[in-house]
C-alpha cells in the first residue's frame, strides 16, 4: 500500500455568539475570533483507502493547503502510510521547520492505518491510558464506551459575563475552565476571583494570557490570586518564550503551577524548561509537534520529569478533535484533561459532530479516527 494523492481543502466555520449560547467574540491577548477558518487534508492510498487530517491555516488558506500539495504531498507519496515515523524524517527542508504541515498528513496516515486494521488510533498507541472522572474502570476490552474529561474555554470578558461562563460551565459538568488573559493584569485576577466566586471554589481555573505578561505582572497576579485564597490548576505560558529561566525564577517565586505552552512547539525547548525547573505542567499541541508520534516523545520527556501535562485547543473541528481524543486516551503521560471550545462550533465538517456531555467527549471506536467526514458540508463551507 502506498500514499497516492494528497489533497487540502479550505473551509470557514462560524463560532457561535455569546447571544446563542457560545463564546463568540472570543477575545485574547492578540485578538478576537468569531470564525476560524481550517484546512482539511485528505490523504488516499492506491488501494483506495482514505484518511483525513486538519490543521489550522498559518499566513492564509491558500498558502496552508499550497504547503501541504505541493510541499508535503510529493515528499510522502509513494511511501506507505504505515510508516509515519520514517516519513517523519524524510522531512528535512533547509532553513525551516515544516513539522507542523506534516501533522494532519500523519494524522491522516494514522487514520488509514486503522481502517486496514479496524481498530481505533488509540488502541494501536499502546491501548487506554487516559485518567478519567467519566470512566474509572479497568476493563481493557474495546467496546465500551468511554469518556475524556475536557476543560471549558472562554475568552476575555468583564468579570460579571464571566461569572455567567463560569456557572454554565459548572451546571454542565465541567472541572476545569480555562480562560485567556494578558490585556489587564488587574482585570485577569479580578475575573478568575469573581468566577471562582460564583461557583464557590469548585472550579479548577487555567490562566492564559498568550505571553502577555512582563515578568512582574505575573509575579503580581499569581500572588495576588493566592492572596485572595485562589490557587490555579496552572498559568499557562505567563511571559514570552524561551526565557527559560526566567520561567524558572517566576516558578520559586509563586504558590501558582507553571505551564509552557507556545514554548514547546520549539523543539527541544521543553527539554531546556525542565533542566532549568520552568514548569510544574505542560500543554503540548500535536500540529507543531508533527503529529501523533511526536507528540508521543514529547508526553514521554514530560512523564518522565513528573509534570502534569494537557492537550492545546486551537479551535478543533471534529478531525482534529478526534485525534487529540485518541492521543491523549492512547499515549501515557496526559494526566490533565485537554482544552475544547467544541461545544462553541455552529457547525462541523463531520457526519456525526461530537457532543459534550457532562463536560465529557465520548472517544470514538470506529476503525482509525472513528469518524466520517461530511464531504458536503466540506463543499458548503469551503473557502478559496
Amino acid at each position: 500500500m502506498e500514499i497516492e494523492t494528497v489533497d487540502a481543502y479550505a473551509v470557514n466555520i462560524e463560532v457561535l455568539p455569546e447571544e446563542k449560547g457560545g463564546i463568540a467574540p472570543y477575545v485574547t491577548n492578540h485578538g478576537a475570533v468569531e470564525n476560524v477558518d481550517r484546512v482539511i487534508v485528505r490523504v488516499e492510498t492506491d488501494e483506495g483507502t482514505v484518511g483525513w487530517g486538519e490543521i489550522r491555516t498559518f499566513l492564509s488558506p491558500k498558502a496552508t493547503v499550497s504547503v501541504i500539495e505541493d510541499g508535503i504531498g510529493p515528499i510522502v507519496e509513494g511511501h506507505s502510510p504505515f510508516e509515519v515515523e520514517s516519513l517523519r524524517r524524510l522531512l528535512f527542508i533547509e532553513y525551516t521547520n515544516p513539522d507542523m504541515f506534516f501533522a494532519p498528513v500523519e494524522v491522516a496516515c494514522w487514520d488509514i492505518v486503522g481502517k486496514e486494521l479496524e481498530r481505533p488510533i488509540y488502541e494501536l498507541l499502546g491501548g487506554w491510558t487516559a485518567p478519567s472522572a467519566t470512566e474509572r474502570r479497568m476493563d481493557t476490552s474495546y467496546d465500551i464506551d468511554r469518556s475524556i474529561d475536557v476543560a471549558y474555554c472562554v475568552g476575555i470578558l468583564p468579570p460579571e459575563k464571566s461569572r455567567t461562563h463560569a456557572r454554565r460551565a459548572f451546571e454542565n459538568g465541567f472541572d476545569v475552565l480555562k480562560t485567556k488573559a494578558g490585556r489587564d493584569w488587574k482585570q485577569d485576577v479580578e475575573r478568575i476571583v469573581a468566577m471562582d466566586d460564583e461557583v464557590d471554589g469548585q472550579l479548577a481555573f487555567r490562566l492564559d494570557p498568550n505571553q502577555g505578561w512582563r515578568f512582574d505582572e505575573a509575579v503580581r497576579v499569581g500572588a495576588s490570586l493566592a492572596d485572595r485564597g485562589v490557587y490555579l490548576q496552572y498559568m499557562e505560558q505567563p511571559i514570552r518564550i524561551d526565557a527559560h529561566e526566567s520561567l524558572a525564577k517566576l516558578r520559586e517565586r509563586l504558590p501558582q503551577p507553571i505551564a509552557p505552552n507556545e514554548d514547546t512547539y520549539v523543539s527541544h525547548n521543553l527539554r531546556s524548561i525542565i533542566a532549568r525547573g520552568g514548569a510544574d505542567a505542560a500543554v503540548v499541541d500535536l500540529t507543531p509537534a508533527g503529529g501523533i508520534t511526536a507528540l508521543r516523545q514529547q508526553a514521554a520527556i514530560a512523564e518522565d520529569a513528573g509534570l502534569a501535562l494537557a492537550h492545546h485547543c486551537a479551535f478543533d473541528l471534529g478531525i482534529r478533535t478526534a485525534a487529540i481524543l485518541h492521543a491523549v486516551t492512547g499515549i501515557p503521560g496526559f494526566s490533565l484533561p485537554p482544552d475544547t471550545v467544541y461545544y462553541a462550533w455552529a457547525d462541523d465538517v463531520i457526519a456525526d459532530p461530537f457532543e459534550v456531555v457532562d463536560g465529557a467527549i465520548k472517544v470514538p471506536n470506529g476503525h482509525g479516527l472513528g469518524v466520517e467526514v461530511d464531504e458536503d458540508k466540506l463543499d458548503e463551507y469551503r473557502i478559496g
